[in-house]
């Protein structure tokens, strides 16, 4: 276990993972797996579970199938449906955390502010915001990007007098029987709860500013027969992951093939003329950009709730907002009682708010001065045993993202033995693996779909380059990262002192 000093505002470890979501807990599991124990989870809430933890909001449930949104070691064969909600995925993590003895490694209520490189001594000096320090030789980030809220610059918004919260902060207290409701965005969250809150509300504005692809979700029960089966034949359960797998994995071409791309633009076209019933609605709902662009959506509520008289789509854009009000560019005022933003998160600045300090004083922030980059997404040349799981462009738009962290995560595992037996003290990319890697990504990524004329999306930084996404099958990342090339890192033997 992990040892404290007499100060017990420092802690020193082995291992410092930040974020106890699929990819820290994960991260965690492994090591204790793998015999290591020393090892402590900095996690900024009172609970783990990341993303899952902290969207509550109605109607919250995963994009990616059940079966293949688990760890492959520790698959759920009791899952109720086909797209798990939030408080099953909530429920599996703290299942894993439990069953492999990591609750223990995790300290609760500490924000990460930032870390130093000690060069000397080879390890990390990690901040916190209530001033205590985590001493670490190797640290691993599992923050992931989707866990800072992205709010707009609306004027006037400090003047309005109702409620305002975003998506991922759902504030619970509130009623929406009967009220006037805003709800800024039109992505991912939206989808799920706008369905769910626009029955209960007196009046719904649903401000779009692009409207998202959106296909019909198969979320259906799975049997109890099924479930029995698979706790039974665990054979059977991971066949049936396997067939899911490579489906999902052949969606990979409707990003990266432009023919094919077109033709589920014509089914989803077809979808909302055959269920949203005005005319302007349909218009303003079907997009003008090729599919992929965007995260690709699922739902079957969505559209049918914008045929309720109840819900009023904009397209015309906030102009202000005013103490009781909306109102938008063309001058309508909009009268509301609450205002809920689904306006996602911070993705290609995730990090921007950190200070961490590498090698010879290199920040980076400096270091990604041009745009976020690592090496395979984990690696960044200049900061030693630093690792990022879920780094730049490893997301993904059509498999799960939790196949990717594990593939990380076996990756890193690697390392962090070396490290904890002090067979090296220090593990750093070369800068020209690096530049090599990303310039092989970018020249990827430029023939897709994001570098289709009007393509914007969270998956662009400011300079519009993307760097979210993994251009390629999953895997083919697996096959990369199955073991460490060490001709790749500038490695120092043994321990430092």
């Amino acid at each position: 276990m992990q040892r404290q000093t007499r100060d017990q505002r420092r802690h020193q470890t082995s291992v410092i993972i930040v974020g106890s979501g699929f990819a820290g807990l994960g991260m965690a599991i492994q090591l204790k797996q793998a015999g290591i124990d020393d090892f402590i989870v900095l996690e900024k809430a009172v609970d783990l579970g990341g993303t899952w933890r902290d969207n509550t909001y109605p109607g919250c449930a995963c994009d990616v199938p059940s079966l293949m949104y688990s760890f492959s070691f520790e698959q759920n064969p009791a899952w109720s449906r086909m797209f798990a909600r939030h408080d099953e995925i909530s429920d599996y993590l703290q299942h894993c955390a439990d069953k492999y003895w990591v609750r223990d490694h995790i300290h609760y209520g500490v924000v990460f502010t930032g870390a130093e490189y000690d060069e000397k001594a080879s390890a990390w000096r990690v901040s916190t915001a209530d001033g205590t320090e985590y001493v670490g030789r190797a640290l691993v980030s599992g923050v992931g990007v989707l866990h800072i809220p992205s709010y707009p610059e609306l004027p006037g918004v400090e003047r309005f007098a109702g409620e305002v919260f975003h998506s991922a902060e759902w504030n619970h207290e509130l009623d929406l029987a009967g009220k006037r409701v805003a709800v800024i965005g039109t992505g991912a969250s939206a989808i799920q709860f706008v369905p769910r809150i626009a029955t209960k509300v007196a009046r719904l504005h649903l401000f779009q500013r692009t409207p998202p692809w959106i296909q019909p979700k198969p979320d259906l029960p799975i049997p109890g027969v099924f479930q029995r089966w698979f706790r039974r034949v665990p054979l059977l359960q991971r066949a049936a992951r396997a067939a899911l797998y490579w489906m999902l994995e052949a969606r990979y071409f409707v990003v990266f093939n432009r023919r094919l791309g077109g033709f589920f633009e014509q089914l989803s076209k077809r979808y909302i003329r055959k269920v949203v019933k005005d005319p302007g609605v349909r218009a303003a709902v079907t997009p003008d950009y090729a599919m992929g662009c965007k995260r690709i959506l699922l739902s079957s509520d969505y559209y049918p709730a914008l045929n309720r008289s109840n819900v009023d789509l904009v397209t015309s854009g906030v102009g202000e907002v005013r103490p009781r009000s909306v109102v938008t560019g063309d001058g309508q005022e909009h009268p509301v009682d609450a205002i809920i933003y689904a306006t996602g998160f911070h993705v290609t600045d995730a990090f921007a708010h950190l200070s961490i300090v590498g090698r010879d004083g290199r920040k980076l922030q400096d270091a990604w001065r041009n745009g976020m980059e690592a090496y395979l997404g984990i690696a960044v040349s200049g900061f030693p045993n630093l690792f990022f799981l879920l780094g730049p462009n490893t997301g993904l738009g059509h498999n799960s993202v939790v196949f990717m962290i594990e593939s990380q995560i076996n990756y890193v595992l690697g390392f962090l033995r070396s490290i904890c037996r002090d067979e090296v003290s220090q593990i750093d990319v070369r800068q020209s693996v690096q530049d090599s890697f990303n310039a092989e990504i970018q020249s990827k990524l430029a023939g897709a779909v994001w570098s289709v004329g009007g393509c914007r999306s969270w998956y662009l930084d400011e300079n519009g380059v993307n760097r979210a996404i993994w251009p390629g099958f999953t895997w083919k990342y697996w096959l990369r990262t199955r073991k460490a090339d060490m001709a790749d890192y500038e490695t120092t033997v043994g321990r430092s002192r």
